[in-house]
This record gives C-alpha cells, structure tokens and sequence, in this order.
C-alpha cells in the first residue's frame, strides 16, 4: 500500500489519510470479489499506518505498556470490489474521550471510477499489553490522539 495524492476525490470527511492497493486473486472468495474478512485487513492496515504516522509507533506502544484495542468494528458493504480493482481507503480519528476510548470512520472507494464501496467506523479501547485489560491512556496518546480528532466536514448522504 502506498499513498497518493487525494484532492480529487470527494470524501466524506476533510483531511484523510489514505492507503491505497490493489485486489489481488487471494483477496476474493468464491463469490469472485473480495471477501469481507479481507475488507477488516485493510481497516487494520490503514488503522496502524495512521497511527505511526501521527507518532504512535510500535516502539512507543512497546515503551509504554499500552496500545489501542478494537472493541467493535462497524462495515456497509455497498459495492464489490474485484481482482486488479485499484482501490483507495481513507481514515480519519472522530473521536477520543482524553482517557480510554476512541473512534475511527472509514470510507473505500475504486480509483477507477470514485464508487464508494465500503463505510465503516471502529471503536478502540487502550489495553494495557501484559493483562490486557482495560488501561487509562498515557499522557503522550492523549496528545496525539486528541489533536488528530476530525470533528467537522461531515458530509451526509
């Protein structure tokens, strides 16, 4: 996944960040399009490369004892993806509540032709990663987390 420029396309919110690939044969099932266990992939990919990007590297997860954990995805299936479809997702952080949970939305769309395929949203839940329980924040997630939130610009249907 690499990413590209994104000023022609309409997004649902300001300010993605986006990934972008393409549907090779073993992301699909026998339906021929892409399966959806594959669509939760690509949420995770795109979910941790925002986040090193904004600074919350696996070094820093490590570091600290703590990490974001998925307590509940959400995905509209709305169109088919297929073999060599080139495929872009964007992500945006909508929410953080400064101490253990945040939110995600997504949106997917075909490069080819700007059909939205997929919306999706994810909720997290800081973890502490000996226990695995449920751990307040640091103080540095907060900082990045909380100055990522997109709050404005959504666009509705």
């Amino acid at each position: 996944m690499s990413a590209i420029e994104t000023t022609d396309i309409t997004w649902d919110r300001p300010d993605p960040f986006t990934l972008t690939f393409e549907v090779t044969p073993a992301d699909t099932d026998r339906l021929g399009h892409a399966n959806n266990v594959v669509y939760v992939r690509w949420l995770e990919d795109i979910s941790w490369a925002h986040i090193e990007h904004l600074g919350m590297t696996w070094e820093r997860h490590e570091a600290t004892g703590k990490a974001m954990a998925i307590t509940r995805t959400e995905i509209d299936y709305l169109a088919a993806a297929n073999t060599g479809d080139r495929l872009m997702m964007a992500t945006w952080l909508v929410s953080f509540d400064g101490r253990f949970r945040s939110s995600r939305q997504f949106q997917l769309i075909r490069l080819a032709d700007r059909k939205v395929l997929a919306r999706a949203m994810s909720y997290h839940a800081c973890v502490d990663l000996k226990t695995q329980r449920p751990a307040r924040v640091p103080k540095e997630y907060s900082q990045i987390l909380g100055g990522a939130v997109i709050t404005d610009g959504l666009v509705s249907d």
